[in-house]
């Protein structure tokens, strides 16, 4: 068991550089999704990574705020806070289900696929961090995922530079709940995952309001600021599930 956990900590994307926003989230993930049937019983939760200070101090608030007015027009909120699962529709956008609203977004999908705009709010906020990852599920997208839907810095430069990587596809994840801490120009939203094995994960996704819609923020590598961590439940989530 020794062997096969440290074999899986090696792979671990967010060991390597280079890994843009879109694999990255989706590789570790999975990657947590293995660890959590390595961890013996009892052992409790892992802790996810801390985050990159050189980052967040590269994209502060203040550099997010270039436009307060949506790309694509979809209508702001005054709302500080999302306090219960919105009714949605949802759309499976490569192997996950994505929520989707005319009010909320996403407001505009492209020709490669890639879907942005969402609302000035925080249920904005919490669709485009799903749309986000459910679009990593596709290791096709990644250039144009960090082209487009990642914050400005050199996280965003590294995506753009890093080689294409092919996601393992063996192991299948979907939102199962969520809770969003929101300001007018970041958001921080936490998601719990469920795998199809039945494992149970979570990571936070910081976002940044910047040209009139959310973008994802990455470490200067171009990885996700935090790791997945093993959650044993639901406990603290807004249960939430398109799938």
């Amino acid at each position: 068991m020794s062997q096969s956990t440290e074999s899986t900590t090696e792979s671990n994307p967010f060991t390597k550089p280079g890994f843009i926003i879109a694999a990255a989230l989706v590789v570790a993930l999975i990657a947590a999704a293995v660890v959590i049937f390595l961890i013996p019983k009892g052992q409790g939760n892992a802790q996810p990574a801390p985050a990159d200070s050189s980052s967040a101090a590269t994209t502060s608030p203040s550099a997010s705020a270039a436009s307060g007015k949506s790309v694509c027009g979809l209508p702001a909120s005054t709302e500080t806070a999302l306090g219960k699962a919105p009714a949605t529709k949802w759309e499976l956008v490569g192997t996950m289900a994505a929520p989707t609203d005319p009010k909320v977004g996403p407001g505009k999908t492209d020709g490669q696929g890639i879907r942005s705009c969402f609302a000035h709010s925080p249920q904005g906020a919490l669709y485009a961090a799903v749309n986000l990852w459910a679009l990593g599920s596709d290791p096709s997208k990644e250039h144009a995922i960090a082209d487009q839907l990642a914050a400005n810095g050199p996280g965003r430069d590294a995506g753009m530079k890093a080689p294409q990587t092919a996601a393992p596809t063996t192991v299948k994840v979907q939102i199962a709940g969520f809770n969003v801490s929101y300001t007018a120009n970041q958001a921080v939203v936490e998601l719990a995952f469920k795998a199809d094995t039945g494992a149970l994960a979570s990571v936070r996704t910081t976002l940044l309001w910047q040209d009139g819609d959310w973008k994802g923020v990455v470490a200067d590598s171009g990885a996700p600021l935090e790791e997945p961590c093993q959650i044993h439940d639901l406990s603290g989530f807004i249960p939430w599930s398109g799938a």
